[in-house]
């Protein structure tokens, strides 16, 4: 198909099929398929704000039972350098985040052999009772673990963990949601059907979340289509997911020896994602993988959100990259990009 009738397509609303996701990937040139993106973008949502949040990643373990191949964060437990955070180092690192602006603390961790399920909903209950702050924590495979540990559905450590002080969801853990790709590179991890029923579920509670993709490891263009078509179909049920954060693969201090995504073919993901999903309201640019310059470009491919200003982040950090910026430099760059920055929560609301 032409520009003018992928257009037409976008103009009329209309779903693209996994088989025209395929073709735009492939076929498409780059810019023009930017020019869609933005396209869907736009009339999705506001042609010129582009929203960032304040708040801190905080990894209250990396003890972690799961092995995946893509991590270079986590340790065995008894290994040298593996920590549980005490309630002192979680309370300092919360008070720090308030004292910055931030409203939210992104709470995630590895999945540790022998921490009891009350340690969960004690950490939420201290949280909540010491700090006035949005709780976004706990991705599917760490709530799937908590169930297989405790023996509890998954319908009623949501319930329990949400009665704690649990606010919201991240969609940490989805990496590519195939399974053979999953074997590959996390077995132990959850398989794309508990993930998206940990989902389903969480939506159906009044748990709003989000919805991630880790891109470029041992996957195919086929199943990365696959994923988006999973996304969408549990969004038309549930509309519960607020954002979707697709991210490269960092390869380095990893178990996985492929080259690094680069910055023109994490562009025409992100905009893939842009026009296929359109059921979720919102993109996120990942500056964390990617750094400033592209995910200034990722504006005009589709994105409308910049993300967060990382006050802490470990994982990512861990292989090697390290990107850090202040919220000054955020609005900059939205700026200079010709948008108009606005703070948010994590249900998009403006600060």
């Amino acid at each position: 198909m032409s520009y003018n009738l992928w257009r037409k397509k976008i103009d009329h609303n209309q779903r693209f099929s996994k088989e025209e996701a395929l073709h735009l990937y492939r076929d498409s040139d780059l810019l023009a398929l930017g020019e869609l993106a933005d396209l869907k973008r736009r009339l999705l949502n506001s042609k010129k704000l582009v929203t960032y949040i304040i708040d801190r990643n905080i990894n209250y373990t990396n003890i972690c039972i799961s092995g995946c191949r893509f991590c270079a964060f986590f340790r065995e437990d008894g290994a040298q350098g593996g920590y549980v955070l005490t309630r002192e180092e979680l309370s300092r690192k919360i008070e720090e985040t308030l004292s910055l602006e931030g409203v939210q603390i992104l709470l995630q961790g590895g999945l540790h052999p022998t921490l009891p399920f009350s340690f969960y909903e004690e950490m939420l209950a201290f949280i909540k009772s010491e700090h006035p702050i949005h709780i976004h924590g706990f991705s599917p495979p760490e709530i799937v673990h908590m169930s297989r540990q405790s023996g509890l559905g998954i319908a009623q450590v949501l319930r329990r963990l949400r009665a704690a002080g649990l606010d919201s969801i991240p969609g940490g853990g989805a990496e590519i949601l195939v399974d053979r790709v999953r074997q590959a590179v996390s077995p132990r991890k959850c398989s794309a059907d508990e993930w998206l029923a940990v989902m389903e579920e969480a939506h159906r509670q009044g748990i709003k979340t989000t919805a991630t993709m880790m891109f470029g490891h041992v996957e195919t263009i086929e199943e990365r289509i696959e994923h988006f078509m999973r996304l969408r179909e549990l969004q038309d049920k549930t509309q519960g997911f607020t954002a979707f954060i697709p991210w490269p693969f960092q390869p380095h201090n990893t178990r996985i020896n492929v080259a690094p995504v680069g910055g023109v073919e994490y562009l025409r993901m992100l905009a893939v994602s842009r026009i296929v999903l359109d059921n979720i309201p919102n993109l996120q640019a990942s500056w964390v993988t990617q750094g400033p310059k592209v995910a200034q470009v990722a504006l005009t491919f589709g994105a409308n959100d910049f993300g967060s200003t990382m006050i802490e982040e470990n994982v990512v950090a861990a292989t090697g990259v390290s990107y850090q910026l202040s919220e000054k430099e955020i609005r900059r760059i939205i700026t200079d990009a010709g948008y108009e920055p606005a703070r948010r929560n994590m249900a998009y609301e403006f600060i």
